[in-house]
């Protein structure tokens, strides 16, 4: 009803303690105590009236029904439920042949000879498949024919010509220049004497 908290409470002890003055104070609290009493104990019958009376009149059952309709677990339960039942309820209706159209009928008897020629071309297709495995199981299962074989010719046995020295390769090295030169002159006078022989 009032919002006081411990800091009026407080200022409000200390007013009446110099108003009042010590020796009537605790006759006050009294008072006032007895005061707030009675007022509770009306605001109680005051609500057990408005109870009674809601009771008589039925308000209470309206207003418990309206709390369940509103009630978002009840009504999701109730909804699943519902959705539920309506797929265990369900059953497909086929429509009789009588019931079909003209247009219905043509429809049906295309999509039967559609049906007819995709099983026919799926069967001719499966039979080529078999005999095409069947004939590559039976090339593999006979032996191939081996080509006749041809005598050797021997051929006559070609001369060799023969091995002509070279001069040597001229080494890579860090020697004076002079040296190097002088190595190659000689091995041409080695080769000239083996010519002449």
């Amino acid at each position: 009803m009032f919002d006081l908290g411990w800091t009026e409470l407080l200022v409000i002890g200390i007013v009446a303690l110099i108003v009042v003055g010590p020796k009537d104070l605790p006759g006050m609290f009294r008072t006032l105590g007895r005061f707030t009493a009675k007022a509770r104990n009306m605001a109680r019958e005051f609500q057990r009236a408005m109870d009674d009376a809601a009771d008589e009149a039925g308000i209470n059952e309206a207003t418990k029904s309206l709390k369940d309709i509103a009630n978002p677990r009840k009504m999701g339960l109730d909804a699943i439920k519902d959705a539920a039942d309506k797929f265990e309820k369900w059953e497909p209706k086929v429509p009789s042949a009588t019931a079909k159209g003209p247009a219905t009928a043509a429809l049906s008897e295309e999509r039967a000879e559609a049906a007819a020629k995709i099983k026919q071309a799926a069967a001719e297709k499966a039979s080529a498949r078999i005999a095409a495995e069947e004939a590559a199981k039976i090339a593999e299962a006979a032996p191939a024919p081996k080509p006749a074989a041809k005598p050797a010719a021997k051929k006559p046995a070609a001369r060799k010509a023969p091995a002509k020295k070279t001069p040597a390769k001229k080494a890579v090295s860090k020697k004076p220049a002079a040296k190097t030169a002088a190595k190659p002159r000689a091995s041409r006078k080695v080769a000239a004497k083996s010519d002449d022989a």
